[in-house]
């Protein structure tokens, strides 16, 4: 059997999640259809990539060597079709949610002036907005990252916010704590960065079902499900008539990176880095 550039997406996206069901619904494919396209792959390759089980995912150390080599294999790909096509390569940026008014300020500046190359910024629904499957040449991202396979800078730290439906008895509080939460039920969602684990052992809310987009994080939380945990910009970017955001004062902040490959990355990346940074040093203080 051929390699064909759908089974090193699949691997990658499995690769990123350690979870079958999430890359699956990533890629848009039922469970079964992408463990069927990760089997080709081990088959073609001789080799097992990735360790499962019914509760447990984890790539191999074949797996862990070949997920740099796909994930170039992937950007090699992409940059050779533009190319045959006699395009002008656009450096990619990927956001998932709540980068809105980093972005814009990011492709005003761009703009602004004669660049190597146009920016295409593209909204795609995981927590490494399509950098850690190749989709993208720099993501905006809350992470995590891995620091060994991707070079990243901070540009901001955002306060955390509960986010509450609005009959909820603390949703016209002023302010909350992790504690005034523990007794609740945590609606998590596949592009978010909170988990129990937040909370001190002993003291954690329960967890209802992993939510794959923003939206329909938003939708159950709205229905009663439970209550959300988000940065403060999702408040500005994403408003609900059924939903109350509450500044959490004891959590911890988010950082916001832009991330970017350490290897094969774009030409104009770092004409991209060079104009974040002076963004960044121009921004009021807040």
């Amino acid at each position: 059997m051929t390699v064909e550039i759908r089974h090193l997406r699949s691997f990658l996206a499995i690769a990123d999640e350690l979870n079958l069901t999430r890359a699956a619904r990533r890629l848009n494919l039922t469970q079964p259809a992408l463990s069927r396209t990760l089997a080709q792959l081990e088959r073609s390759l001789g080799v097992l990539l990735v360790e499962r089980t019914t509760h447990h995912v984890e790539l191999t150390d074949a797996g862990r060597r070949f997920e740099q080599h796909a994930f170039d294999a992937v950007g090699a790909f992409e940059r050779a079709l533009a190319g045959a096509a006699a395009l002008e390569v656009p450096l990619s940026v990927g956001h998932s949610w709540s980068a809105g008014t980093y972005l814009s300020d990011i492709v005003r500046a761009w703009n602004a002036t004669e660049r190597p190359c146009p920016l295409a910024v593209v909204r795609i629904e995981d927590r490494s907005a399509g950098l850690t499957t190749g989709k993208v040449d720099a993501g905006l991202t809350r992470g995590p990252i891995d620091p060994q396979r991707f070079r990243s800078l901070v540009i901001d730290e955002e306060e955390r916010v509960a986010v509450l439906h609005v009959a909820h008895p603390l949703s016209t509080a002023s302010q909350l704590t992790l504690a005034d939460l523990a007794d609740g039920t945590l609606v998590p969602t596949s592009v978010g960065t909170t988990t129990p684990a937040l909370w001190p052992a002993g003291a954690r809310p329960s967890s209802a079902a992993e939510v794959a987009t923003l939206d329909d994080w938003l939708v159950a939380i709205a229905s009663g499900s439970g209550f959300g945990v988000s940065v403060a910009s999702t408040a500005v970017l994403h408003r609900h008539p059924d939903v109350r955001y509450v500044p959490l004062v004891d959590a911890p902040p988010v950082a916001l990176l832009l991330a970017w490959p350490r290897r094969g990355a774009h030409p104009a990346i770092k004409e991209l880095v060079r104009v974040v940074s002076e963004q960044m040093r121009s921004a009021p203080p807040t």
